[in-house]
Parts: C-alpha cells; structure tokens; sequence
C-alpha cells in the first residue's frame, strides 16, 4: 500500500496523514501474523479493507487516527451505496472493530470508536447441501473415476475423508502423509491460522486411505506416481506434479465437477465446500451437538455453526406436524371408530 502525490508538490497535511494511516495498518497487520496467526488470504482482506477504509478517510480530510463513530457509519452507508452486499461490509467493519482496538491498545487513539457499532449481520443465506443418497452416488461413483488404479484409489481416499471430516479443500490437499501413517483413528487437521483439531476417522475412510498409501509407497520408482513421491510431494498425501508438490484446490475441484457428472449430479452442485456442508448436516440429522460439530469443523465462533441449526428446525417441524394430535386432520364421521358399547 503506498500514497502518490504529483511529482514536485510539496506533501500536504492530507498526504502526510494518510501516509501514517497506511503504516499504522501495516503495523497491525503485522501483528495479526504474528500474535494472531492470522492466515496470508485473512490478511489480504484486512489490508485491502483498511486500505479502503483510508482512502474514503483521506477524501473527506480524516484519518484513522481521528475516525469517530459518525465517521465510520457514513463510511459503511457509503458501501451500501455502492451496492456492496451484507457480507462485505460485515466483514469490513470487522476488519475495522479489530484495527480501532489494536489503535486504543498501542496508544494511538484513547478510545473505540467501533465498539458499539452493529453493522449490517451477515446474509443468513441456508447453506447448499446434499442429501446422504447424493453423497452415496459420489462415494459409488468415485471408485471407478480415473484412468489407473492409483488415481481412482488417490480419488476415493480423498473423497472419503473430505466426506468423513468435513475438512477445508485447502487443509485436504496440503495434508502431510505423516499424519495417516500407522491406521490412525484420529486425525490431526492443522486449519486456519495453524489451529489445530482433532477429527475420527471413519471406517470407509481409513480403509481408502489404506489401500492409496499401499499404491503410493509400492509405486515404482520409474513410474509417474514413483517420482513424485521420491520428489517434492515426498511428505504429502496426494503428491502431484505442482509448484508446492501437492494436489492443488483447482484440481480437486475439477476432479470433483467430473465425478458429480458420472454419478447424474450437476456438476454446479457439487463443490469441496458444498461437502463441508454435507459433512455438518448429515451429523445434526443423526443428532450430534452443535458445539462438537463447531468443534469438528475448526469454527472459532459458534454463530458460524448455527447456520447448520435450519437442519434442526425442519426435523422439530416434521416431529410436530406428523405426530402432534392436534396437528392431525379430524377424522370425517365416516372414518370414525365405532364407540365401544
């Protein structure tokens, strides 16, 4: 992030302010990586966030520093005006409420501007799902989908513990060999911000994973899937021929659309984080606690969870509407039953 001014113009009051807006953000951001753990994309976002947040500040002669609360509601109206959506400027003003705290902490401003402040909610747009026969048809699907016996052994392992773990395409991909060696029950996910979480292993998907480590470690070494293992995908699960020596996101994306097509799903409707959502719902259905699925899934606040109660909500709606008396249409006096005499 940087300020320009026209060559030969002396910096003006408004340069020099916004000059130490943007260093003040860099210094924050600096410490989300570094006491945070804050992850490279969360970082971007709280960059180019606060980096706008600066800009408007700067056209309207103010600075981070001296930014009120009138101010930064004005700022948020201005984002709706421009027709950006609720979750965009939630995710603002929360790039904004943790950068006016870090202000008040490191002695820049005396107080908090952002610290009663609302903001618009998020969206509580119900997550795309699918059914457990839908998922069923993927796991059937996959164990024939690919051209050699180790890539349909490396497709079923990684879509059985996707499905059996809810985990993030990103931490799938990147899951060291390591961690599935010796038939493990539990599996150790390093997640966003290099949190960690333990998460059970199905069965299914410890004996996927059992007969794709047998391919990968018995492969030649003059074969394809030989080289990449005694190469730079060394250490991970699903080496591949990539820049970090894994599989990427895109390719198990792709992987993913082709085998919804073989399995008679639109390719549109199945995507890794579509998955996640599966993994959460189909436990709430068989009636696992919401705070262990929070758990489960690595969400730090449960109110990301929650979205999953909607699950929940439909089965009390059916316990009630088919087994509630009152809830039962009145029998005609044709369909009585006799009274007993």
């Amino acid at each position: 992030m940087s300020t320009q001014r026209r060559p030969g113009r002396p910096p003006t009051r408004q340069d020099k302010g916004r000059a130490e807006d943007l260093r003040r953000v860099e210094a924050f951001l600096d410490a989300q990586a570094a006491e945070a753990g804050a992850a490279r994309n969360t970082l971007l976002a709280y960059g180019r966030d606060l980096a706008d947040l600066a800009a408007w500040a700067a056209r309207h002669g103010l600075t981070l520093a001296a930014i009120t609360r009138d101010d930064i509601e004005a700022y948020l109206s201005a984002c709706e005006a421009e027709g950006l959506s609720r979750a965009t400027r939630a995710r603002r003003l929360s790039a904004i409420r943790q950068f006016t705290r870090f202000s008040l902490d490191e002695g820049w401003r005396d107080d908090d501007p952002a610290i009663r402040l609302s903001g618009p909610g998020r969206s509580q747009r119900l997550p795309k799902v699918l059914s457990q026969a839908e998922v069923g048809r993927l796991l059937d699907a996959v164990q024939t989908h690919g051209a050699t016996p180790e890539d349909r052994a490396r497709n079923t392992a990684a879509m059985e513990l996707i499905y059996a773990t809810g985990m993030r395409v990103s931490e799938l991909v990147s899951l060291p060999v390591a961690a599935v060696r010796g038939d493990p029950e539990l599996l150790l996910i390093r997640g966003k911000g290099g949190k960690e979480r333990m998460v059970p292993l199905t069965g299914p998907a410890r004996a996927a994973l059992a007969r794709w480590l047998a391919l990968r470690d018995g492969a030649p070494a003059d074969s394809a899937l030989g080289r990449l293992v005694a190469g730079k995908g060394a250490r991970w699960l699903f080496p591949a021929a990539s820049a970090a020596g894994h599989m990427t996101r895109q390719a198990f994306h792709g992987m993913l659309a082709n085998l919804a097509a073989a399995a008679g799903l639109p390719p549109g409707k199945v995507t890794p984080h579509v998955l996640r959502h599966a993994f959460a719902t189909h436990l709430l259905e068989g009636g696992a606690d919401l705070r262990a699925i929070q758990t489960l899934l690595g969400h730090a606040d449960l109110g990301t969870t929650e979205i999953y109660t909607h699950v929940l909500d439909e089965r009390m709606r059916e316990l009630v509407l088919n087994h509630h008396p009152l809830a039962q249409p009145p029998l005609s006096k044709d369909t009585q039953a006799p009274s007993s005499a």
